[in-house]
């Protein structure tokens, strides 16, 4: 007998109800408030938030920072002696692809060549990597972060391949790249500011199945601040239209602080300073950790069954006081709300860890699968928005309020026409 499929968590949902822009004004957002303990739900608007927790309640926000990772690069037809130099080029065509997941009856389209610059090859930063790390399973390893943007695997064996390890201190990040066939080892490739000079440049280090690679930047004074410059905000792939200007503000916390996500943690795109103030006002204690997003958020689960997810790894901090907060909320008997699925993924894969049951401020990484079945040890409440069908994230909100009850909140949500996804609406379940 099977145990849990993935397709035990599959909804219809139409397109037209998956939000391609934020609300007209940050935090006017509806809500729809579950009773895990007995599955009612209400509708409700995202600004009766306060009024949904009580005095003493410890509410958790991730703080971690969107980065412009997505980059447009061009291959380098010689070595190039400093990110100054002016190289030859060679154009590659590009296009855009989107997740191949599908949403309800329909698979997600690829977004139109018109929509990018040609000639050039999409870079898509997931995460920086540590050299001591290398050796560890990573590149073309995971099930759910192949084929984000629809990409065939490679030619050749779809092996990874390793070079000799480079020093210490050296600018590496694993990245999604389109076309990847042609993107071979030792093969390198410059990015262009608008100006049209060259402000970073990078070697191939290692190559995975269905576009992954393992870049080496030339060091610069500030990548971050360079990228600042020259990058383009990591819009999700149901999202079918570029980053424009207001995406740099709007895909944004407005307390994100700490660089380093590749999505935003997208149930705190709700909050506005007042939200802020109005929840200090009401008695809550807010706490935050870092939890920094990558893009596996977005990709399908290629597997059929729940004993076969592996998701990646994820880059966490809980600070010393957050773990005095969390500590003493959960001595006290005060719930702990978490804002989205990274703060509950974080806080539960420390709970899990922690001797004693006692939380110690340390970063680590986590790769933590949350599904029906798994007994919550930290979190009373979560806030979260609506996510995609046969997705880890739908799964987790399941464990949290069952399936069922889960799926019908949702079948409601379809009908009173909530907006889903990144910059959709949001549940509140406790």
């Amino acid at each position: 007998m099977t145990g849990p499929r993935v397709a035990d968590f599959d909804f219809d949902l139409p397109p037209e109800l998956i939000a391609q822009q934020p609300p007209a004004s940050r935090g006017e957002s509806s809500m729809l408030v579950v009773d895990r303990s007995t599955g009612a739900f209400r509708d409700a608007q995202f600004a009766e938030f306060p009024s949904q927790l009580v005095p003493g309640d410890l509410l958790v926000l991730n703080d971690s920072r969107v980065i412009p990772a997505r980059l447009y690069a061009r291959r380098a037809t010689k070595a190039i002696s400093s990110v100054s130099a002016a190289p030859q080029m060679l154009d590659a065509p590009s296009l855009r692809f989107v997740s191949g997941a599908r949403v309800g009856n329909h698979e997600s389209r690829p977004v139109s060549a018109q929509q990018q610059p040609t000639g050039r090859i999409e870079v898509m930063l997931t995460e920086p990597v540590a050299p001591q790390s290398l050796g560890a399973p990573g590149l073309g390893s995971s099930q759910t972060g192949s084929r984000l943007w629809g990409e065939s695997p490679d030619s050749g064996t779809g092996k990874t391949t390793d070079l000799n390890p480079p020093p210490t201190g050296e600018n590496l990040w694993r990245a999604l790249v389109r076309p990847g066939r042609k993107v071979a080892i030792g093969e390198r490739l410059v990015f262009p500011a608008p100006s049209g000079a060259i402000a970073l440049e990078a070697e191939v280090f290692e190559r995975g199945e269905f576009g992954e690679r393992l870049l080496r930047f030339n060091p610069v004074d500030d990548f971050f601040a360079v990228l600042d410059r020259i990058g383009h905000m990591p819009l999700p792939p149901y999202i079918h239209r570029d980053d424009a200007v207001v995406d740099r503000e709007r895909y944004q916390t407005v307390f994100a602080r700490e660089p380093g996500s590749v999505a935003a943690p997208t149930a705190g795109l709700h909050f506005t300073p007042r939200m802020l103030e109005a929840l200090d006002a009401r008695g809550i204690e807010v706490a935050r950790i870092t939890l920094h997003v990558g893009l596996g958020t977005f990709a399908p689960l290629r597997v059929d069954n729940l004993d076969e997810v592996r998701l990646h790894r994820e880059r966490y901090t809980l600070s010393a006081s957050t773990a005095d907060a969390v500590n003493r909320a959960r001595s006290e008997g005060r719930r702990i709300v978490a804002v989205g699925t990274t703060v509950v993924r974080t806080l539960e894969h420390c709970a899990l860890h922690a001797a004693g049951g006692v939380l110690l401020p340390h970063s680590g990484e986590t790769e933590i699968f949350i599904a029906p079945g798994f007994e919550f040890r930290l979190v009373g409440g979560l806030l979260t928005n609506f996510h995609l069908p046969q997705s880890s994230l739908l799964m987790l909100v399941s464990a949290f309020a069952g399936r069922e009850r889960v799926l019908a909140a949702y079948s409601h949500a379809v009908r009173q026409k909530y907006r889903f996804f990144s910059y959709g609406d949001c549940m509140f379940l406790a």
